[in-house]
């Protein structure tokens, strides 16, 4: 049973994968959104292009489901080579990164996503490798230790991170470019719904496409998440056509609200507001109510509820803003000069 579950497991991500595959662009001009980053990547490929350097080591941060992969497989696309795509967290010890560096073809991108949770000591190997392109490995110990220099081929090194404040000064020194991708604006969203749509051969409403990219967050990896649930719905509860109502009806059996909310955001605000009379409240204390790890809560539900106004942070704790109420249709009845 357990070989057969962990079969079963592979057979989904490898659909996912293909799934994300499918629907990832492949060339700068097919990207949506983005377009102060995409112009200025442009202008850098272009250069390294025609001056037939390799491209300067880059550097993308921001919040989960922007882009950041896209990004690193679409510029080795334009460069017309080779990426080799690796994990931070996989990379615990030298050995785990020196195959990556010795594989690098000339020109070729090596792709680091969580970059930040690489080791010091694996990312001591890295500053020669970008700014030299050669790495020193030491061989035994004590007086019968010698140093093999190995001389790579120039590549460029792609890192993606979800919290830059945990790198290194001297890693996010050596990284001449440096991109912050910002969330989407609801009009990219439904391009980016559109456009899938199409690849997936769904016909979608025009209503339906904003309908679903307003319920996406501001994040294109959740608009497809959400395309591709209104996909099935309409495919098994319609005749296979998103319509508007198609993807309201199919939000609606997921939990998902007009904000983008879903169950366990509602939960939050509501224990917030119900239990502690709107705040201020200890994120474990909500944390222990809802029977929801402190992890989960900060990773996964706070950042969307502060960035729409629908929670704040003071030194007392977590309160909740005449928003969230509004939102759940409750009077509120706190006092806005605590927000403050």
């Amino acid at each position: 049973m357990a070989r057969e579950a962990i079969y079963q497991q592979s057979s989904v991500d490898e659909e996912q994968d293909q799934q994300d595959r499918q629907l990832r662009p492949q060339r700068m001009a097919d990207m949506v959104g983005q377009r102060d980053v995409i112009e200025r990547l442009q202008i850098a490929i272009d250069a390294a292009r025609g001056r037939s350097d390799p491209l300067g080591h880059i550097l993308f941060d921001g919040p989960p489901g922007l882009g950041k992969t896209t990004f690193a497989t679409v510029i080795g696309n334009e460069l017309k080579t080779a990426v080799q795509i690796a994990n931070g967290a996989g990379l615990k010890a030298p050995k785990d990164l020196i195959p990556y560096l010795t594989n690098v073809a000339e020109n070729s991108v090596l792709f680091i996503d969580e970059i930040h949770r690489i080791p010091r000591t694996v990312e001591e190997y890295l500053y020669t490798a970008m700014e030299d392109f050669r790495i020193d490995i030491v061989l035994g110990e004590g007086v019968n230790a010698r140093t093999l220099n190995l001389d790579l081929q120039p590549f460029t090194l792609i890192g993606a991170t979800t919290r830059a404040g945990m790198l290194s000064a001297p890693l996010r020194d050596r990284f001449q470019i440096r991109e912050h991708l910002d969330f989407y604006d609801l009009d990219d969203l439904s391009e980016i719904v559109r456009r899938n749509a199409k690849k997936l051969d769904v016909p979608v409403d025009e209503e339906a496409a904003m309908e679903i990219g307003r319920r996406s967050r501001s994040t294109p990896r959740i608009a497809n998440n959400r395309l591709l649930w209104v996909r099935d719905y309409a495919q098994s509860r319609s005749d296979g056509k998103a319509t508007y109502q198609t993807a309201i009806d199919a939000m609606k059996m997921t939990g998902i609200d007009a904000l983008g909310l879903d169950k366990q955001d509602r939960n939050y605000l509501d224990t917030l507001i119900r239990v502690f009379g709107g705040g201020p409240a200890g994120i474990e204390a909500i944390g222990h109510t809802m029977n929801v790890s402190i992890d989960t809560i900060e990773d996964e539900v706070e950042p969307f509820l502060l960035r729409f106004e629908l929670i704040v942070r003071t030194r007392r704790g977590r309160m909740a803003t005449p928003k969230a109420y509004q939102h759940l249709g409750r009077e509120f009845t706190g006092n806005s000069e605590d927000l403050l």
